[in-house]
């Protein structure tokens, strides 16, 4: 056994599994970018305020699970668990709040110390999309129909199925809060030590409580919709009137939330059963105070993130990159001419291997291993004529072919 393994959590990322990262960033990307998204890229760690501001210092991620550390120059320094804290805060550090609303797509590592479970490490990945300044259920209508699309383009949206739910605005979830915690509190001795400790500061996150025993208690719960006014009600209404219109199927999902306090209206995820115990492929909802929360001018936002592994998992693999051509000199002296046709060739467009050494039976051998689908020879013969060698691979055709005809007769492979 090698001495040296990836850390707990990590691992590495080869090819075939890189390509189907890659399948889904780019997919998103696209996808993104036919709605007007323009991506954007925040740095990998923030000061540790960021996080703690914007998701809680009552919460799981910044109580246990956060990369934070020290800088040497004492500084509080976090590896990001997420993309909202770090674009909101990209968003008042560069003065954007004049350009609403601000359309972005990112994607990129995450950082959680948790127990490594299929499809989410503690380095895992996700695409993230962000509508800055849009305080109407267009948007929020928007950003769940970019998911959706991602989603069919990908091939999985038949194994996926949209919750959706509403938090409504501060009026009703303060009204909510007072019976939810008059609830909880007459059920205090059957809570579990977190969801205790969750009573005081964020009680709307007991409803995610995963423990058994807190889950019986939760089924009895009071339902935050029965206490919306007027104007929640109208939102949830518009937005579940706009998935309609554009045949987005939803499920209601009355215990679907967000406990922090910037969270307003609509919460969604797309879960699936394909990935075991590990549901949610994608997850968001509006979060109207958080900029304010930084510093920044009221803002009303809304937006949702993916994991790029679940993802990929589910996705079917993407096609295999295209076969190469094999430059194969037979001597020495083609060795030159070998490494000037490569690299006319890759400036044509065509994906080329050359080998660095071996004779000819090796470079050979060498282009099987590579699937190559035909191998270019170069013999003393040959050059001397101004021409080379073209084998089919798959066949083993082959004939002569002028050098100046060469990246004609070979269109076909490019």
């Amino acid at each position: 056994m090698p001495e040296f393994q990836p850390v707990r959590g990590t691992h590495d990322l080869l090819p075939d599994e890189h390509r189907r990262h890659a399948q889904v960033i780019a997919t998103a990307r696209a996808i993104a970018g036919r709605y007007g998204f323009a991506e954007m890229a925040t740095p990998i760690f923030e000061f540790t305020e960021i996080f703690a501001r914007t998701m809680g210092e009552t919460s799981d991620v910044v109580a246990k699970e956060m990369y934070s550390f020290t800088d040497k120059g004492g500084e509080g320094i976090t590896l990001r668990p997420e993309y909202t804290a770090g674009i909101a805060r990209a968003f008042v550090s560069n003065g954007l709040a004049q350009m609403v609303p601000v359309k972005v797509f990112a994607a990129g590592p995450m950082f959680r110390f948790e127990r490594p479970q299929k499809g989410r490490q503690r380095q895992f990945h996700q695409i993230d999309v962000e509508v800055l300044g849009a305080a109407e259920p267009a948007a929020d209508i928007e950003v769940i129909a970019l998911a959706a699309d991602v989603l069919s383009e990908l091939g999985i949206a038949d194994r996926c199925t949209l919750e959706l739910n509403s938090l409504g605005d501060a009026e009703s979830r303060l009204a909510y809060r007072a019976v939810l915690v008059g609830y909880f509190n007459d059920h205090r001795s059957r809570l579990s030590e977190d969801s205790l400790r969750r009573l005081e500061k964020n009680p709307l996150r007991i409803l995610d409580s995963k423990d058994e025993g807190d889950r019986l208690v939760i089924e009895g719960a009071p339902l935050i919709t029965d206490h919306f006014n007027a104007a929640s009600s109208a939102f949830f209404a518009a937005v579940r009137e706009g998935l309609e219109a554009l045949g987005i199927a939803y499920r209601l999902s009355p215990r679907l939330v967000r406990g922090l306090d910037y969270y307003s209206h609509t919460a969604f995820e797309f879960a699936t059963t394909a990935l075991g115990a590990q549901g949610a492929v994608i997850a968001g909802g509006r979060y109207d105070g958080l900029i304010e929360q930084l510093g920044g001018p009221p803002t009303p936002s809304i937006g949702w993130a993916g994991g790029i592994e679940r993802l990929a998992l589910l996705a079917a693999a993407p096609p295999p990159p295209p076969r190469p051509l094999a430059l194969v000199p037979l001597h020495g002296a083609a060795e030159l001419p070998a490494l000037r046709l490569a690299h006319a060739l890759r400036g044509a467009g065509f994906a080329v291997d050359l080998a660095y050494k071996g004779n000819a039976a090796k470079r050979l051998k060498r282009a099987n291993r590579v699937k190559a689908v035909c191998a270019v020879l170069l013999g003393e013969a040959e050059l001397a004529r101004g021409a080379a060698l073209v084998r089919n691979l798959d066949s083993g055709a082959q004939e002569e072919v002028a050098l100046d005809r060469l990246a004609h007769h070979l269109a076909p492979y490019r």
